[in-house]
Protein backbone atom coordinates (compact mmCIF):
# COMPACT_ATOMS: atom_id res chain seq x y z
CA UNK A 1 0.00 0.00 0.00
CA UNK A 2 1.59 3.36 -1.05
CA UNK A 3 1.90 6.46 1.26
CA UNK A 4 1.55 9.22 -1.16
CA UNK A 5 4.77 9.88 -1.26
CA UNK A 6 8.32 8.85 -2.67
CA UNK A 7 11.43 8.07 -1.50
CA UNK A 8 13.37 11.02 -2.26
CA UNK A 9 10.97 13.36 -0.52
CA UNK A 10 8.41 14.55 -3.60
CA UNK A 11 4.91 14.46 -3.75
CA UNK A 12 3.21 12.65 -6.71
CA UNK A 13 2.47 15.19 -9.55
CA UNK A 14 5.52 17.40 -9.09
CA UNK A 15 9.13 17.41 -10.79
CA UNK A 16 12.19 16.03 -9.36
CA UNK A 17 14.28 16.94 -6.39
CA UNK A 18 16.83 20.31 -7.53
CA UNK A 19 20.19 18.93 -8.23
CA UNK A 20 23.42 20.94 -7.11
CA UNK A 21 23.75 21.83 -11.31
CA UNK A 22 20.78 23.25 -11.56
CA UNK A 23 20.29 25.08 -8.13
CA UNK A 24 23.79 27.01 -9.07
CA UNK A 25 22.52 27.82 -12.88
CA UNK A 26 19.56 29.86 -10.90
CA UNK A 27 21.30 31.30 -8.70
CA UNK A 28 23.35 33.10 -11.35
CA UNK A 29 20.89 33.98 -13.34
CA UNK A 30 18.99 35.39 -10.06
CA UNK A 31 22.42 37.48 -9.28
CA UNK A 32 23.06 38.39 -13.20
CA UNK A 33 19.19 39.67 -13.12
CA UNK A 34 20.15 41.78 -10.08
CA UNK A 35 23.24 42.95 -10.93
CA UNK A 36 21.56 44.39 -14.23
CA UNK A 37 19.04 46.27 -12.71
CA UNK A 38 21.85 47.68 -9.83
CA UNK A 39 24.54 48.21 -12.68
CA UNK A 40 24.72 49.74 -16.08
CA UNK A 41 27.11 48.08 -18.22
CA UNK A 42 27.07 51.22 -20.84
CA UNK A 43 29.17 52.94 -18.24
CA UNK A 44 31.59 50.45 -17.40
CA UNK A 45 34.86 51.21 -19.60
CA UNK A 46 36.20 47.37 -19.37
CA UNK A 47 33.75 45.31 -20.60
CA UNK A 48 34.02 44.84 -24.74
CA UNK A 49 32.13 42.55 -26.90
CA UNK A 50 34.42 40.83 -29.67
CA UNK A 51 33.37 39.54 -33.06
CA UNK A 52 32.73 36.18 -31.29
CA UNK A 53 30.18 37.51 -29.02
CA UNK A 54 31.87 36.67 -26.39
CA UNK A 55 32.58 39.75 -23.26
CA UNK A 56 36.24 40.62 -22.21
CA UNK A 57 37.65 42.31 -19.75
CA UNK A 58 40.01 44.83 -20.48
CA UNK A 59 41.57 46.11 -17.28
CA UNK A 60 41.81 42.33 -16.36
CA UNK A 61 42.76 40.56 -19.98
CA UNK A 62 39.92 37.94 -19.16
CA UNK A 63 37.12 36.61 -21.43
CA UNK A 64 33.86 35.41 -20.87
CA UNK A 65 30.97 33.52 -22.41
CA UNK A 66 28.16 35.48 -21.00
CA UNK A 67 27.14 38.84 -19.49
CA UNK A 68 26.37 37.29 -16.45
CA UNK A 69 29.85 35.69 -16.02
CA UNK A 70 31.54 39.13 -16.24
CA UNK A 71 29.24 40.42 -13.77
CA UNK A 72 30.34 37.81 -11.55
CA UNK A 73 34.27 38.49 -12.76
CA UNK A 74 33.48 42.02 -11.58
CA UNK A 75 32.38 41.43 -8.29
CA UNK A 76 35.64 38.80 -7.84
CA UNK A 77 38.96 39.52 -5.88
CA UNK A 78 41.25 40.16 -8.79
CA UNK A 79 39.14 42.48 -10.90
CA UNK A 80 38.87 44.54 -7.71
CA UNK A 81 42.26 44.37 -7.18
CA UNK A 82 42.80 45.63 -10.25
CA UNK A 83 40.50 48.29 -9.91
CA UNK A 84 41.97 49.95 -6.79
CA UNK A 85 45.98 49.67 -8.43
CA UNK A 86 44.86 51.67 -11.91
CA UNK A 87 43.25 53.79 -9.55
CA UNK A 88 46.23 54.40 -7.75
CA UNK A 89 48.35 55.04 -10.82
CA UNK A 90 46.30 57.39 -12.37
CA UNK A 91 46.12 59.47 -8.77
CA UNK A 92 49.49 59.37 -9.03
CA UNK A 93 50.23 60.54 -12.25
CA UNK A 94 47.58 63.22 -11.69
CA UNK A 95 50.23 64.33 -9.08
CA UNK A 96 52.86 64.13 -10.95
CA UNK A 97 51.59 66.73 -14.06
CA UNK A 98 50.77 68.79 -11.24
CA UNK A 99 54.01 69.22 -9.83
CA UNK A 100 55.34 69.24 -13.48
CA UNK A 101 53.76 71.87 -14.25
CA UNK A 102 54.10 74.02 -11.34
CA UNK A 103 57.47 73.72 -11.79
CA UNK A 104 57.79 74.94 -15.55
CA UNK A 105 59.53 78.47 -15.17
CA UNK A 106 57.21 81.00 -16.37
CA UNK A 107 59.14 83.31 -19.18
CA UNK A 108 58.57 86.98 -19.71
CA UNK A 109 58.12 88.18 -22.97
CA UNK A 110 59.80 91.74 -23.80
CA UNK A 111 60.45 93.56 -26.79
CA UNK A 112 64.03 93.56 -27.45
CA UNK A 113 65.93 96.88 -28.43
CA UNK A 114 68.90 95.70 -30.27
CA UNK A 115 72.97 94.16 -29.11
CA UNK A 116 74.78 95.43 -26.29
CA UNK A 117 78.13 97.30 -26.94
CA UNK A 118 81.14 95.06 -25.90
CA UNK A 119 84.54 94.95 -25.49
CA UNK A 120 86.82 91.75 -25.92
CA UNK A 121 91.11 91.91 -25.07
CA UNK A 122 93.07 89.19 -25.18
CA UNK A 123 95.96 88.72 -22.55
CA UNK A 124 99.18 86.49 -21.41
CA UNK A 125 100.08 86.27 -17.89
CA UNK A 126 103.61 87.09 -17.38
CA UNK A 127 103.64 84.86 -14.11
CA UNK A 128 102.13 81.83 -15.35
CA UNK A 129 102.24 82.44 -19.25
CA UNK A 130 98.55 81.39 -19.24
CA UNK A 131 96.04 83.19 -22.52
CA UNK A 132 93.43 84.86 -21.00
CA UNK A 133 89.99 86.44 -22.46
CA UNK A 134 88.61 89.81 -20.95
CA UNK A 135 84.37 90.41 -21.81
CA UNK A 136 83.29 93.55 -20.71
CA UNK A 137 79.65 94.00 -22.10
CA UNK A 138 77.88 97.23 -21.46
CA UNK A 139 74.12 97.21 -21.31
CA UNK A 140 72.44 100.96 -20.10
CA UNK A 141 69.10 100.17 -20.26
CA UNK A 142 68.84 97.31 -18.58
CA UNK A 143 65.73 96.34 -16.71
CA UNK A 144 65.97 97.13 -12.76
CA UNK A 145 66.65 94.62 -10.18
CA UNK A 146 67.77 91.91 -13.68
CA UNK A 147 71.60 90.59 -13.41
CA UNK A 148 73.31 89.74 -16.79
CA UNK A 149 73.48 86.23 -17.18
CA UNK A 150 76.55 84.09 -18.72
CA UNK A 151 77.03 80.35 -19.70
CA UNK A 152 79.48 78.29 -21.74
CA UNK A 153 77.86 76.45 -24.37
CA UNK A 154 79.10 73.30 -26.39
CA UNK A 155 79.55 73.39 -30.37
CA UNK A 156 76.31 70.77 -30.73
CA UNK A 157 74.44 72.88 -28.51
CA UNK A 158 74.17 75.94 -31.05
CA UNK A 159 71.86 76.17 -34.11
CA UNK A 160 73.65 79.01 -35.98
CA UNK A 161 76.78 77.87 -37.24
CA UNK A 162 78.31 74.25 -38.31
CA UNK A 163 79.01 72.22 -35.26
CA UNK A 164 83.06 72.29 -34.94
CA UNK A 165 84.06 70.44 -32.15
CA UNK A 166 87.54 72.92 -32.33
CA UNK A 167 85.16 75.73 -30.77
CA UNK A 168 82.88 76.64 -27.79
CA UNK A 169 80.59 79.44 -27.34
CA UNK A 170 80.10 81.91 -24.16
CA UNK A 171 76.84 83.25 -24.15
CA UNK A 172 75.45 86.59 -22.60
CA UNK A 173 71.65 86.73 -22.12
CA UNK A 174 70.34 90.32 -20.40
CA UNK A 175 66.57 92.33 -21.12
CA UNK A 176 65.43 94.06 -23.10
CA UNK A 177 68.52 93.11 -24.78
CA UNK A 178 69.28 90.54 -27.05
CA UNK A 179 71.30 87.14 -26.43
CA UNK A 180 75.03 87.23 -27.89
CA UNK A 181 77.50 84.68 -27.80
CA UNK A 182 81.77 84.57 -28.67
CA UNK A 183 83.20 81.49 -30.06
CA UNK A 184 86.24 81.19 -28.17
CA UNK A 185 88.80 77.99 -28.47
CA UNK A 186 87.54 74.85 -26.84
CA UNK A 187 90.59 74.76 -24.50
CA UNK A 188 89.95 73.48 -20.33
CA UNK A 189 89.28 76.76 -18.71
CA UNK A 190 91.23 77.06 -15.51
CA UNK A 191 88.08 77.87 -12.50
CA UNK A 192 90.89 78.08 -9.84
CA UNK A 193 90.72 80.86 -7.64
CA UNK A 194 91.29 84.51 -9.56
CA UNK A 195 91.62 82.97 -13.09
CA UNK A 196 87.83 82.87 -13.49
CA UNK A 197 86.37 86.47 -12.80
CA UNK A 198 82.85 87.95 -13.16
CA UNK A 199 81.70 91.26 -12.12
CA UNK A 200 78.77 93.63 -12.38
CA UNK A 201 79.04 97.46 -12.10
CA UNK A 202 75.45 98.70 -11.35
CA UNK A 203 76.89 102.08 -11.75
CA UNK A 204 78.47 101.90 -15.24
CA UNK A 205 75.86 99.10 -16.13
CA UNK A 206 78.66 96.92 -17.33
CA UNK A 207 79.31 93.71 -16.93
CA UNK A 208 83.00 92.02 -17.23
CA UNK A 209 84.02 88.41 -17.43
CA UNK A 210 87.65 86.98 -17.48
CA UNK A 211 88.45 83.63 -18.17
CA UNK A 212 92.11 82.01 -17.95
CA UNK A 213 92.54 78.72 -20.46
CA UNK A 214 95.13 75.83 -18.58
CA UNK A 215 98.61 76.50 -19.20
CA UNK A 216 99.28 73.30 -22.32
CA UNK A 217 102.11 71.14 -21.12
CA UNK A 218 104.41 70.20 -24.45
CA UNK A 219 104.54 66.38 -24.75
CA UNK A 220 107.53 65.19 -26.17
CA UNK A 221 107.12 62.66 -28.76
CA UNK A 222 108.69 59.46 -27.57
CA UNK A 223 112.27 58.34 -29.06
CA UNK A 224 112.58 56.35 -31.83
CA UNK A 225 112.92 52.63 -31.87
CA UNK A 226 116.52 51.17 -31.43
CA UNK A 227 117.89 54.45 -29.36
CA UNK A 228 120.12 53.58 -26.17
CA UNK A 229 120.12 55.33 -23.38
CA UNK A 230 123.09 57.36 -23.82
CA UNK A 231 122.13 58.55 -27.39
CA UNK A 232 118.60 60.05 -26.14
CA UNK A 233 120.96 61.96 -22.66
CA UNK A 234 123.04 63.20 -25.84
CA UNK A 235 120.19 64.07 -27.41
CA UNK A 236 120.81 67.89 -27.38
CA UNK A 237 124.60 67.54 -28.44
CA UNK A 238 126.35 67.79 -31.79
CA UNK A 239 127.20 64.34 -32.93
CA UNK A 240 129.06 63.90 -36.00
CA UNK A 241 127.69 62.02 -39.09
CA UNK A 242 128.49 58.57 -39.46
CA UNK A 243 131.19 57.46 -41.90
CA UNK A 244 130.35 56.46 -45.53
CA UNK A 245 129.58 53.12 -46.50
CA UNK A 246 133.01 52.39 -48.78
CA UNK A 247 135.29 54.39 -45.67
CA UNK A 248 137.92 51.84 -43.99
CA UNK A 249 136.81 50.40 -40.98
CA UNK A 250 138.90 52.14 -37.97
CA UNK A 251 139.83 55.79 -37.61
CA UNK A 252 139.16 55.80 -41.51
CA UNK A 253 140.08 59.41 -43.71
CA UNK A 254 141.60 61.29 -40.25
CA UNK A 255 145.52 61.14 -39.51
CA UNK A 256 146.38 58.65 -36.42
CA UNK A 257 147.70 60.53 -33.97
CA UNK A 258 151.27 60.18 -33.31
CA UNK A 259 151.70 58.69 -29.45
CA UNK A 260 154.52 60.93 -27.63
CA UNK A 261 157.69 59.72 -26.61
CA UNK A 262 158.11 57.59 -23.39
CA UNK A 263 159.30 59.20 -20.37
CA UNK A 264 162.50 56.99 -19.65
CA UNK A 265 163.50 57.68 -23.08
CA UNK A 266 167.19 58.52 -24.25
CA UNK A 267 168.89 61.04 -25.69
CA UNK A 268 170.66 59.43 -28.71
CA UNK A 269 169.51 61.68 -31.79
CA UNK A 270 168.71 58.22 -34.23
CA UNK A 271 171.12 59.62 -37.19
CA UNK A 272 169.95 60.77 -40.65
CA UNK A 273 168.56 58.88 -43.67
CA UNK A 274 170.93 57.99 -46.22
CA UNK A 275 171.27 60.68 -49.17
CA UNK A 276 170.75 63.79 -46.50
CA UNK A 277 173.71 66.23 -46.01
CA UNK A 278 174.43 67.62 -42.42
Amino acid sequence: MSTGYRDFGSKPGSGGVQSAILSNVERRERQTQLALENIDLEKDPYIMKNHLGKYECKLCLTLHNTIGNYMAHTQGRRHKYNLHKRIAKEQKDSNLSKTTTQQQPIFKKTLKIGRPGYTVSKKINPETKQKSLVFMIHYPEIEKEIQPRYRIMSAYEQKKDPPNPKYQYLVFAADPYETIAFKIPNKPIDRSEGKFITDWDKEKFTFTLKLHFQKEEKVLPPPPPNVTISSVATAGKMIPPPPPPNAPTGLGSRKPMIPPPPLNASKVIPPPPPGMRK
